[in-house]
């Protein structure tokens, strides 16, 4: 993992620095690249099926396996237990049908009902859970920060949640190192005037979690977790909730990952994961989330619904860390936000199986990564694979994808990308393959000025790059796009030379060369699948406009770093010549009828 996080960030400053110069940025990058998701090291790469295998394939289940982590605990901030002093400790321990409580003091008043304990607290304190009950619960009421130690407590509440707070303030839930504790709420929950209880584990304040202990929660009503403020998890953190109506982790205010062992499954219709009204940030750790409900009809807000990973109403924010979300529900979606996505760094990966929800005239749709703002890429490495069929797209924004840095790669049935007002690429690796649809679309205009960028649709009249009649610029990258069709770049805009030609019958995994006239080899490209007719795009620095360049199929290459099909510093011999370019203009077409400036053209035989 330390090996991959280095390579991206290597890859995040060299594509920032030095976007249009691919040559050294593969160069740089050789030795390490080998050791990331998908890379195929040096050797014979001419009889090896198209290098998409393990997006096409990984798979992302539960691990509770530990992680080794680093925390710096910032000595200001008042949501660490840390920066917190609890002079009076409670200890409650539970014994089947009844609770023993020892340690209250002025100002705390502690009362039983066989295993089930109140506490009223107008000072701070501590309450250390220990013991096992199947008809019991903590419920706080409490005027100041309290702190709740679970040291190998295992409680099952009937009626309600396992640990219920109507405190504001906040609470520190501290999971002692080296226990286990188990926290299952009921299948119903008995009404308690007008107070909320919406989780196994459920506070109207802060839940600041912390310690190296194992949490398990079985959410059988409602949430695993929930807080009508924000919720903060820690390294060390070893929580695994199962919530078979409700979310995994419900917050009003924010969800904080700063690190842990986060696994979550949810089974309920059109449940969460990870719900925030307001926001989700990840800092660290590994968090993997499985959903299995399919979609609804929510007749208040006359909307359908399904069930997603991540859900957010006004931002989420990766920084760091492991991120697993897997989706197999009708409508169900990986990561989805009301507003902004932005991912500045760590790993995630996506699949989502279930097909289109539909009620009526309305439907949900199964998405990988989707927003109805921006979806931003800073860095870090993305796997998306969405095939559920009609619908089903990897990466999806209702405004603008900007793709700045790292490794996005998107497999889908439908729009492996699809922007609505824009898609900017700047820098990063970008692959995008779609089997029904277009590799790359977007309904604005479509911009590269760096990085390497492949998009690969299926036949007519799908295309590799779809941007509709909308201006197609590239300024600079390693561009490749293969398809029934293509938008056609703007010669206008346009300041690297462009090939775009027309072809028929190449066969799946063999490769696409272009040499220039002095025989050097400038791309390499296996085809990820067969195509009877189909068009070629393709545009890299090393192109140059009154320059003659040959295109192959069918060659042997050999050594180099292959990443999804596109092999760099590789040998390159043989192959069948398909057609020879005299780059003429900044855009160059042959046998290819498409409009400049958008919208997919029919290609012919090479001539």
């Amino acid at each position: 993992m330390k090996k991959t996080m280095l390579i991206l960030t290597m890859m995040t400053t060299i594509a920032i620095t030095s976007c249009t110069n691919n040559e050294q940025m593969f160069s740089e990058m050789e030795e390490q690249w080998q050791d990331m998701p998908n890379a195929t090291p040096g050797g014979d790469t001419s009889g090896q099926t198209a290098s998409i295998g393990d997006l096409t394939s990984f798979d992302i289940s539960i691990n509770t396996a530990s992680l080794d982590e680093e925390e710096t605990v910032n000595a200001d901030d008042e949501d660490y237990i840390e920066n917190n002093a609890f002079d009076t400790t409670v200890r409650i321990a539970f014994n089947g049908s009844s609770a023993t409580v020892i340690g209250a003091t002025d100002g705390i008043t502690v009362e039983t009902d066989g295993a089930h304990v109140t506490v009223k607290a107008s000072v701070k304190a501590c309450y250390e859970l220990s013991g096992t009950t199947s008809d019991g619960g903590l419920k706080i009421y409490s005027e100041k920060k309290y702190k709740v130690v679970l040291n190998g407590v295992d409680i099952t509440n009937t009626t309600g949640p396992a640990i219920n707070s109507q405190s504001k303030k906040r609470g520190y839930f501290v999971i002692a190192d080296g226990t286990t504790n188990t926290l299952t709420d009921g299948t119903t929950y008995t009404p308690c005037g007008d107070e909320d209880m919406k989780g196994t584990v459920f506070s109207e304040g802060k839940l600041l979690f912390s310690g190296k202990g194992m949490l398990d929660i079985k959410a059988n009503c409602k949430s695993g977790i929930a807080s009508d403020d924000y919720v903060l998890l820690r390294p060390g953190n070893n929580i695994h909730i199962k919530a078979t109506q409700g979310n995994g982790i419900k917050a009003n205010d924010a969800i904080y990952v700063n690190g842990g062992v986060i696994n979550i499954e949810t089974s309920g219709t059109a449940a969460k994961g990870l719900n925030s009204d307001s926001l989700v940030v990840i800092k660290g750790g590994r968090t993997t989330v499985i959903t299995t409900g399919g979609g609804e009809y929510d007749s208040d807000d006359k909307d359908t619904k399904a069930s997603a990973g991540i859900k957010a109403d006004y931002g989420i924010t990766i920084n760091d860390g492991e991120i697993y979300l897997k989706s197999t529900g009708a409508g169900g979606k990986g990561m989805n936000c009301d507003a902004a996505i932005t991912i500045n760094g760590g790993t995630v990966k996506v699949i989502t199986t279930g097909k289109k929800y539909a009620y009526g005239n309305q439907s949900s749709s199964p998405k990988g990564i989707k927003a109805d703002g921006d979806i931003t890429f800073n860095g870090g490495a993305v796997a998306v694979r969405a095939t559920g069929g009609e619908g089903a797209e990897g990466i999806e924004s209702k405004s603008v994808i900007n793709i700045n840095a790292g490794c996005v790669e998107s497999y889908a049935y439908d729009d492996a990308i699809n922007a609505k007002k824009g898609l900017y690429i700047n820098g990063g690796y970008t692959f995008a393959y779609a089997t029904n649809n277009d590799g790359i679309d977007s309904n604005g205009q479509l911009t590269v000025t760096g990085g390497v960028v492949i998009g690969c649709g299926t036949t007519q009249p799908e295309d590799g790059f779809d941007c509709d009649q909308n201006t197609f610029t590239i300024t600079g990258g390693t561009v490749i796009g293969i398809g029934g069709g293509t938008s056609t770049p703007s010669s206008s805009t346009c300041k690297q030379a462009v090939a775009v030609v027309g072809g028929s019958n190449i066969s799946a995994n063999a490769y696409l060369t272009l040499a220039n006239s002095d025989g050097k080899n400038v791309l390499a490209f296996k085809v990820p699948r067969s195509y009877n007719q189909y068009t070629l795009l393709m545009s890299s620095p090393s192109m140059t406009t009154g320059k003659s360049y040959v295109i192959s199929a069918g060659s042997s290459v050999s050594g180099g770093t292959d990443f999804d099909g596109y092999v760099t510093g590789a040998t390159v011999s043989g192959g069948s010549a398909l057609a020879t370019l005299t780059l003429s203009n900044v855009v160059t077409t042959s046998n290819y009828s498409g409009g400049m400036g958008g919208g997919g053209g029919r290609p012919g035989g090479f001539r």
